[in-house]
């Protein structure tokens, strides 16, 4: 199982478990990918329902990143995600909300 202290998710692509993290490298990257002009408004945008599957996309892709994965972010368009793409949408969403839990929160 991931380290939720350490804003860690699971995800299943192509039957291997991934690690995903989003680090504030991540983050920041990914800020400058959905054209948001701050972390607040980032996770607002989640918050509120108001993302599309390639902003879900581009948060596993962080992710995976993050985390250190050895899987090619850029293979993730045509994997297979255990769970299909509501799984890929709530590890989405827990990698946001994981990554402004405080340890021990």
């Amino acid at each position: 199982m991931a380290n939720p202290w350490r804003g860690e998710v699971a995800l299943v692509i192509d039957g291997e478990r991934q690690v995903m993290r989003l680090t504030l490298g991540a983050l920041a990257a990914l800020e400058t990918e959905l054209a948001e002009p701050s972390l607040v408004a980032l996770v607002e945008r989640f918050e509120q329902g108001r993302f599309s599957s390639a902003d879900v996309l581009a948060l596993l892709r962080a992710g995976l990143g993050g985390g250190g994965s050895e899987f090619d972010p850029a293979r993730l368009d045509h994997a297979e995600i255990e769970g299909g793409p509501m799984a890929a949408a709530r590890a989405a969403a827990e990698l946001i909300a994981r990554a402004f839990v405080a340890p021990g929160a």
